[in-house]
């Protein structure tokens, strides 16, 4: 895999934490591109080392993927068009703003792990809440919709990552682009991208 700073590293776990839903997309022996909601495992430098989650069973890609197990996961953060009448610098141009990853994978199906990859997709998108959704609230319906998924790992082998959130602006224009921007969550992930490296 890719080596990447920390900085980086965690700025990619964070796009894949924030925005789950990726395009997973195979070539053999047809093209073939599926959204799922993926979660990270995470290497013990921060860089993530695989994605977890399950295909329905019925998709035509999962027979593909058997066949050839690489693929392309693709995560598309924050983004978003940035119009000159934010900025009162003169001549400045239009753009389009940012964050995205791509992962090459190699595909490894475990139905034996359909629970376990169910649990841990609820958990992270429930998140904190009181009365967070299981997977038991299901009761009798869980296990016939259990069989119609089949989960799987998609093992890391290269990423790239592109973050084009402003840090080539101006401190003044970057300041007009935050201060106006109608989309606020473009406006903070380039608030994020901004903060300065910490010392400590």
């Amino acid at each position: 895999m890719s080596r990447w700073s920390p900085r980086n590293a965690a700025g990619i776990a964070a796009l894949v934490a924030r925005h789950p839903l990726a395009w997973v997309v195979s070539g053999t022996p047809s093209f073939h591109a599926t959204p799922l909601p993926l979660v990270a495992d995470l290497a013990a430098d921060g860089s993530i080392a695989a994605l977890v989650g399950h295909f329905a069973l019925a998709n035509p890609q999962v027979e593909a993927l058997r066949q050839q197990a690489r693929a392309l996961v693709l995560f598309q953060g924050a983004q978003g068009y940035i119009s000159p009448e934010l900025v009162t610098q003169p001549q400045w141009a239009p753009t389009w703003n940012y964050a995205v990853a791509r992962f090459e994978v190699e595909i490894a199906f475990s139905p034996q792990d359909n629970g376990e990859a169910l649990d841990r997709l609820i958990a992270h998108m429930e998140g904190y809440r009181p009365d967070r959704w299981t997977v038991a609230k299901m009761g009798e319906r869980y296990e016939p919709m259990s069989r119609h998924i089949i989960a799987f790992r998609a093992t890391v082998l290269s990423c790239e990552a592109t973050f084009k959130l402003g840090q080539d602006e101006r401190p003044e224009s970057l300041a007009q682009i935050l201060a106006g921007h109608p989309d606020t969550g473009l406006a903070a992930a380039m608030r994020e991208a901004n903060q300065p490296l910490s010392r400590t």
